[in-house]
């Protein structure tokens, strides 16, 4: 077994491993996956979820064993990075691997916090009258500009993984989650702008979005507005290429 606890949470070792070995039979569903599952449980009185990454094949599982890092230990260091660049995710508490006889990699577990939200980015693309919704996307943009100014490439910057917390009207907090796909490096403002492309923006979204970039970055909002329509409508398009050909393959 591969573990790391952080040290705040050290002196609950015993409980922590026992979450894991409950897995199957306590806490509540929150995803129930093919591959990877999340449930929320308690830690001692406090909510954490807890994401299960199942058994991978015997190729992945040599590869995640002897030559790259796994989905838990990446999913527990990217957050710890994160909140070190005061970047808001669920904290993380623990990630622990089983290995077999061999050293191969089986499963493996990341416990965090557990975040009680409001919504999520999706309920905006949605309801184009969704409450204060420019304002938001505009927190948003700046959210994510500040994760870009960190040097963080968040592979997976999709409209569900950043929970949004209401604290009152107008004070919305973001949190990042399914955080195992990254790239820490100097962005480009072609990948910055292509980060976002998987949010499933609407036109009007985007202008909201490039405006709001233009004034952070000091870029010219033109050039923004330009490079996000082409890379958000080219990737509307490939996934709406893809779904169609999934169709007819089915028929």
């Amino acid at each position: 077994m591969q573990t790391s606890i952080h040290t705040k949470y050290k002196s609950l070792e015993d409980a922590i491993y026992q979450l894991v070995t409950d897995f199957s039979e306590k806490g509540e569903w929150i995803v129930k996956g093919s591959r990877n599952s999340i449930k929320s449980n308690f830690l001692e009185n406090e909510k954490v979820s807890i994401k299960f990454f199942q058994k991978p094949s015997l190729l992945k599982s040599i590869i995640y064993s002897f030559f790259r890092t796994t989905k838990a230990r990446r999913s527990y260091e990217y957050a710890n990075y994160l909140l070190e660049n005061s970047i808001q995710t669920p904290f993380p508490i623990a990630y622990i691997e089983n290995q077999n006889s061999f050293g191969l990699l089986q499963d493996s577990y990341y416990i965090s916090h557990h975040i009680n939200y409001d919504f999520t980015i999706r309920e905006l693309i949605h309801d184009p009258l969704f409450e204060e919704r420019n304002l938001i996307l505009e927190k948003f943009t700046e959210f994510t500009f500040k994760m870009h100014q960190a040097k963080v490439n968040f592979l997976d910057h999709s409209p569900g993984n950043t929970l949004i917390v209401k604290n009152g009207k107008g004070d919305y907090e973001f949190y990042l989650i399914d955080l195992n796909r990254m790239k820490f490096e100097n962005l480009s403002i072609q990948q910055r702008m292509d980060n976002f492309k998987k949010m499933w923006l609407s036109k009007q979204m985007i202008k909201v979005v490039a405006k709001k970039y233009a004034e952070l970055s000091g870029e010219s909002e033109v050039k923004l507005h330009k490079i996000l329509l082409e890379k958000t409508t080219k990737f509307k398009r490939r996934i709406t290429k893809k779904k169609y050909l999934k169709r007819k393959l089915k028929k």
